[in-house]
């Protein structure tokens, strides 16, 4: 089959699940106009739905594309899932909330190119479908899926650095968040000030009529391959272990805008549902392996995503929030009131500490210890780490190699998402941060 007269590519993608939701995995391959098969990508996904596969193998080929160099360039993507095709064209809604941020992220990748979307017949799309399948065979032998011959788009070179990230869809217009009180620092375990809107989830493109069921999804990250434009071959890609960081729900603590460190307060029954939303958003998604901070609002979060997933909670004590000392439990203004001194020098020199407490640079060597452990015991894996505001913060700075007072300069929300990739012989990527589509 010819590319559509102007392509100069082709992308065929496909995703397989077995029992939808079922063990499933995507596959795709990028070819020429001539039908030369330039890079081929396939991955399992653990249990997910076909919808849910279906685009991640969408994204999954456009990143792969990316990689050759090809952006802005005509390009035919081929898919025989009617129900992707007509959403990204925009003839469909996308109704379904957990689809949303998926179809989100594959448009933002789609307009980096000229794009045709065509659907085909499901035998005229074996290609994609067989390397599904293959990946879901090898996840059920417990290996990872390998190209039988030729490129394969996720292997990189040994040194090269992975390639930036394609931007994100726009998103929908939240505003600036409003200023804290003055010096008011969002490292310690409190919500954004009143009034802070939550980052958004783009809004599905405009659509027309009714479709098929589309079923719930999780977003995706994968790691795309870059090389110079007009380089028509792949260049190998490293496997990352990524870090799925994931603040607490909410508690009585960050209701009341209140110092909680290590302290023990549960969620609140707002900060269970919202733990449950979190679950639900990373029950399509692969996640091998879930690590928590030991401190109950944490594992009551991880325990939800566990639930969802069939995977255990690892315990890590690293992994809890900063000790505030004397500290804990009070306001901001109540500790300005009380120790405007100490207060000071703590939000300029991470060696400072509250009464009784911890400094923020001990929290940093420690978090750092349980970082190297995480990765060293699940090498090339995805692990959801729940944890708290200030050691994922310190994660997210040393990632992008930021000074000390970039942790006063992040806002997190309660039960948020962001992902970090961390590569053996090269820097960490910081993919995502404070992602609450599943909130909404």
């Amino acid at each position: 089959m010819s590319a559509v007269a102007g392509a100069r590519f082709v992308v065929e993608a496909d995703g397989a699940a077995r029992g939808n939701p079922g063990p499933a995995g995507y596959g795709a391959v990028v070819k020429d106009a001539e039908g030369r098969v330039l890079a081929e990508t396939a991955e399992a996904i653990g249990v997910a739905t076909n919808n849910v596969a279906e685009y991640r193998g969408l994204i999954a080929g456009l990143r792969a594309l990316l990689g050759l160099g090809a952006e802005g360039e005509p390009v035919e993507v081929r898919m025989d899932s009617r129900l992707v095709i007509e959403q990204m064209s925009g003839r469909w809604k996308v109704k379904h909330e957990g689809l949303r941020p998926l179809a989100a992220e594959a448009a933002g990748l789609a307009r980096r190119f000229r794009v045709t979307w065509t659907w085909v017949p499901r035998e005229q799309n074996g290609h994609a479908d067989r390397l599904a399948n293959e990946a879901v065979d090898a996840a059920e032998r417990d290996e990872r899926w390998a190209p039988s011959g030729g490129p394969r788009a996720e292997a990189a070179a040994p040194g090269a650095p992975p390639g930036p990230e394609a931007p994100q869809a726009p998103r929908a217009p939240a505003g600036p968040e409003p200023p804290s009180a003055a010096g008011v620092p969002t490292g310690p375990e409190a919500p954004p000030a009143p009034g802070a809107p939550p980052a958004s989830e783009a809004p599905p493109a405009p659509g027309a009529t009714a479709e098929p069921r589309d079923t719930g999804a999780a977003p995706a990250w994968e790691t795309g391959p870059r090389a110079a434009a007009g380089d028509r071959a792949p260049r190998p890609v490293r496997t990352a272990t990524s870090l799925l960081l994931i603040r607490h729900g909410e508690t009585p603590f960050s209701v009341e805008k209140r110092f909680s460190g290590v302290g023990d307060p549960a969620l609140t029954p707002n900060g269970v549902a919202q733990a449950e939303a979190l679950a639900r958003r990373l029950a399509g998604e692969q996640v091998d392996a879930i690590v928590s901070s030991p401190l109950k609002r944490a594992r009551q979060t991880a325990e939800a995503i566990a639930a969802r997933t069939g995977l255990t909670v690892e315990v890590e004590e690293d992994l809890r929030e900063t000790d505030f000392g004397a500290w804990e439990g009070l306001t901001f203004a109540e500790v300005r009131q009380g120790w405007p001194d100490l207060l000071t020098a703590w939000l300029r020199d991470p060696e400072a500490a509250p009464p009784g407490g911890e400094s923020f640079a001990a929290t940093a060597r420690r978090v750092e210890r349980a970082r190297r452990r995480i990765i060293e015991a699940h090498p090339g894996r995805r692990v959801a780490v729940v944890s708290h505001v200030t050691p994922i913060k310190l994660l997210v700075s040393a990632a992008l190699n930021a000074p000390f007072d970039a942790i006063h300069r992040m806002h997190l929300d309660l039960a948020c998402l962001s992902v970090i990739d961390h590569y053996a012989d090269g820097p960490a990527v910081v993919r995502l941060l404070n992602d609450t589509g599943h909130l909404r």
